[in-house]
């Protein structure tokens, strides 16, 4: 029995099954032409290799390293055959995952040492940021946590209605001001606020501008600074959100939010509509930065822990 049985549920396992199906499907028929009419591992199927996982969105770096440690693999043994390569790119593959992503979480849990635990959701316009914070706030919520949103992305005024529509849909409390506030002071009134219930959780959404990156920069400093006069280490969390169907569009937008601020964890969303998948390989390996959640289908349910063993598991099924 593989270790995912005995971890994940069954309707949590099918659910990421068919979220990875497009991406799959696509990798496998890409391979299956790639190795089409050889038996052994040799250079010709590891250069088809190579097109086929940068093609699939895994990039161009962690897909060299990948056939690095294929032709390693290769040059000990001499009759690797085609019909091992699946098995061989599952365990390298894993072992990627395993630098970055070091846990087998499964729930969605929280350090109960830090009360509240403060996360900033940071992350372009369009990509599932508010989405995946309603999403958040209800398995917070489920899992016995109290939370406390703030709408602290005071630029657009549809980022506070939408944030709303989430806090009322989930039942949690929500700190808002009118558009064009100062989005520190939101925050500072997010925390206070949560001190002051005894909230568990507060989860503060961020504008998403890129296109100046030293105002976000600066914009980011000051949130995080005005938040830390009411909780000292905040926030214990800064999630960057990232659309899995954009492909290489997602490590550019990775690439200049970890320029703009400290990253701590990702999360990856649409899965489900995107033959793309494979970019949470890349990133993951890329930026060094853990993927915490995973974004595989409309529903409330659909953003999922983010686990290693299963994603690879479900990958290569």
């Amino acid at each position: 029995m593989s270790l995912f049985k005995k971890i994940f549920s069954k309707e949590k396992k099918e659910t990421l099954d068919k979220g990875l199906e497009k991406t799959k499907t696509s990798f496998f028929s890409k391979l299956s032409k790639a190795v089409a009419g050889k038996t052994k591992v040799d250079d010709d199927v590891l250069d088809n290799l190579e097109e086929v996982l940068v093609s699939s969105d895994v990039g161009v770096e962690t897909t060299l390293k990948i056939i690095n440690r294929i032709e390693a693999r290769v040059a000990k043994d001499k009759y690797l055959g085609t019909d091992e390569l699946n098995q061989i790119l599952r365990e390298e593959i894993a072992g990627l995952l395993s630098e970055t992503n070091v846990g087998n979480e499964t729930d969605f849990t929280i350090p109960i040492e830090k009360k509240p635990y403060v996360i900033m959701v940071v992350g372009v316009n369009g990509v599932g940021k508010t989405t995946t914070i309603g999403k958040l706030a209800s398995q917070f919520k489920k899992a016995g946590k109290s939370v406390v949103l703030g709408a602290a992305d005071t630029f657009r005024a549809a980022a506070i209605d939408q944030l709303q529509v989430w806090a009322d849909r989930v039942d949690v409390p929500i700190v808002r001001q009118e558009m064009g506030s100062d989005p520190a002071s939101v925050a500072f009134d997010t925390l206070k606020s949560a001190v002051a219930q005894n909230a568990d959780v507060v989860i503060i959404d961020t504008a998403g501008r890129l296109h100046n990156k030293v105002n976000l920069m600066n914009e980011l400093t000051k949130i995080k600074r005005v938040m830390q006069k009411v909780v000292e280490d905040a926030p214990h969390d800064v999630l960057l959100v990232l659309d899995g169907s954009t492909g290489q569009n997602a490590f550019e937008q990775a690439k200049q939010f970890t320029l703009a601020t400290e990253v701590t964890s990702l999360a990856v969303t649409k899965l489900d509509g995107t033959a793309k998948g494979g970019v949470v390989i890349g990133i993951s390996d890329q930026f060094k930065i853990p993927v915490k959640y995973i974004g595989v289908g409309e529903g409330v349910n659909d953003l999922q822990v983010f686990n290693k063993i299963e994603f690879v598991d479900s990958f290569f099924k």
